[in-house]
């Protein structure tokens, strides 16, 4: 870790825990990742395509026994 960084990253812990909270997420957003809004949007949007496939008949339903019971079978030991 170059010395600058040690230097940030030892500041930081010396913050309440909500400055470092803050700083985390600042920090985690400068990186681009999707926010939880976003998240949950895009999970609403792959629920509702899902749903979608299923009323159009594009896809077969499988009971949720028959799925346990071969994921049984293949990792059994």
């Amino acid at each position: 870790m170059p010395v600058i960084a040690k230097k940030v990253f030892e500041e930081a812990l010396s913050l309440p825990v909500e400055a470092r909270t803050s700083l985390v997420e600042k920090l985690l957003t400068s990186l681009n990742p999707p926010t939880q809004p976003e998240i949950d949007r895009l999970w609403a949007d792959e629920a509702e395509r899902r749903i979608a496939q299923i009323d159009k008949g594009e896809v077969k339903l499988v009971p949720g026994k028959k799925v346990f019971s071969n994921i049984q079978k293949k990792y059994r030991r």
